[in-house]
């Protein structure tokens, strides 16, 4: 094994380091369960807010409301 300088190897060990403290942090970031939850409800809100989504789901209301009431007044 070739001798290698101390001092290059503190410097890779330190990079090293440095490396493995910023792939924890975005680890840790991106497991949050804040985080995720805001994601998940963002990316549910992106998808309700399509056109053809929020008119299925008018629709659905609709039909609901009246089988309701027709239930109610049925009784």
């Amino acid at each position: 094994m070739a001798d290698r300088d101390p001092e290059v190897i503190k410097a890779e060990i330190d990079q090293a380091r440095d490396r493995l403290a910023v792939t924890v942090d975005s680890l840790a970031e991106r497991a949050n369960p804040q985080r995720i939850a805001d994601d998940v409800k963002a990316a549910l809100l992106r998808f309700v807010k399509k056109p053809p989504v929020a008119a299925a789901l008018a629709g659905v209301s609709v039909v609901t409301v009246v089988l309701v009431v027709r239930r109610i007044r049925n009784g």
